[in-house]
């Protein structure tokens, strides 16, 4: 059976990067099937049907060690809690995008921040907890080989694809999702972990957290910057902007809930439902995610540039800004 299907552009959101021609190439080749031809976008359950369904030795292996070196360290109860908090911040991601700049006379109100509060309180205890250190510890860099398994665990996932569909994630999201995974392994390989990074550097590498915890805390800190910044940058916001941040915000949160799903998988013990493969696999994803879309937020909203910068009629705030 064809490794695709038939799509539209009626079914096309205009805010959600495109799957091209190219990028499904890309992935096809990484997970080793064919290639979509003219006018057909490849799919999750094609492509399910197309690879191996045994899973990645290697995966099993960093997903028990990880299991079992977070034994009784993590809280259930709380990451139990947040991980339907953080799915409802994602619905409200369209919410916040029609309301567009934030309001306010003296500072901005918190649009954007509002959708993190729950993936910080995860985070703090991820934190706590040493959580990041052991994942990091036995997770390796992002290799070619490492983010290509990644990629075809997600596929054979069925769980993790679920997941992301119940988090408000349509097909064409999904693979959008899972191309930022496997297409991106030279970008991603910038990201060194911690204990790689060589003596000499100009900064005290005592001090740098873990690959996840960096992932992790950057997309929420850019997140979170996102109301100030808009508000005071209205003048040079467009509507075009505004939804490429709605599709990174998005997409960020979805990394977030991936490796929330994954902490509390830990913390659920014998009660969890993923696989030590599909624990691997949730972790490096939802950190690959995460740092894909942060860079993008920078490019699409922080890094304004003459051809971006035109006025936005999105908040429609009509006093003086501050500087004016």
């Amino acid at each position: 059976m064809p490794v695709f299907s038939y799509v539209t552009d009626a079914m096309v959101q205009s805010n959600v990067p495109q799957p091209t021609a190219e990028r499904q190439r890309e992935l096809a080749s990484t997970l080793g099937v064919g290639g979509p031809t003219t006018g057909e976008r490849l799919t999750v359950d094609r492509l399910r049907e197309e690879i191996d369904a045994d899973p990645d030795d290697s995966f099993v292996s960093m997903g028990e060690a990880i299991r079992n070196d977070l034994s009784g360290r993590l809280d259930a109860d709380l990451l139990a809690a947040a991980l339907p908090e953080i799915v409802a911040q994602v619905g409200r991601v369209p919410e916040v995008r029609e309301a567009g700049i934030p309001g306010g006379k003296t500072g901005p109100e918190a649009l954007y921040r509002g959708l993190v509060e729950p993936a910080w309180r995860v985070y703090h205890h991820l934190e706590d907890v040493g959580f990041f250190e052991s994942v990091e510890a036995n997770l390796p860099a992002f290799t070619p080989e490492h983010i290509a398994g990644t990629a075809r665990e997600l596929v054979r996932a069925e769980p993790l694809s679920t997941t992301l569909e119940e988090c408000g994630f349509d097909e064409r999201e999904r693979m959008v999702l899972m191309m930022n995974v496997a297409n991106n392994d030279t970008r991603l390989s910038r990201w060194t972990p911690t204990r790689e990074i060589p003596e000499g550097v100009e900064f005290e590498v005592e001090y740098v957290p873990p690959l996840q915890q960096r992932a992790m805390g950057g997309a929420l800190l850019w997140v979170q910057a996102l109301d100030e910044h808009l508000w005071r940058k209205e003048i040079l916001i467009t509507d075009a902007i505004l939804d490429d941040v709605r599709w990174d915000t998005k997409a960020m949160l979805g990394g977030l809930y991936l490796m929330a799903l994954a902490a509390h998988d830990i913390a659920a013990g014998a009660d969890g439902s993923l696989t030590d493969a599909q624990l691997t696999a949730a972790l490096t994803a939802g950190t690959a995610v995460t740092i894909v879309n942060q860079e993008e937020l920078m490019q699409d909203a922080f890094w304004i540039t003459e051809e971006k910068r035109k006025p936005s009629e999105a908040s429609g705030r009509e006093e003086e800004l501050p500087w004016q």
